[in-house]
């Protein structure tokens, strides 16, 4: 998740050379702040058991449909590519914290 998730959902963004260049900046600053503002790893003891619910909810049918890891930063970013393995771990993962 590290790998896949957490450039854009999290406070430990490691910006790549090209965030440097404008235009390219501006686009990646904005699309990493949607992304926290959507969900951020790092804030995740501060959501209601309500919201993480939700939000484990959200992540699981996004990896499944393959809406995420985008395709892209898969593009540039191999590595974070999921295979039917990670996906299944991480689907396990999440399933295994819901709260009924």
């Amino acid at each position: 998740m590290q790998v896949s998730c957490y450039d854009c959902h999290s406070n430990n963004t490691e910006y790549p050379w090209y965030s440097r260049i404008q235009p390219t900046a501006w686009y990646l600053e904005n699309h990493i702040q949607e992304g926290k503002d959507e969900l951020n790893f790092n804030e995740w003891d501060t959501y209601s058991s309500r919201r993480k619910n939700s939000k484990l909810r959200s992540i699981i049918n996004q990896i499944e449909s393959g809406e995420m890891p985008l395709d892209s930063y898969t593009l540039i970013h191999g590595g974070a590519r999921l295979d039917s393995t990670a996906v299944k771990e991480i689907i396990g993962y999440m399933d295994s914290l819901k709260k009924d």
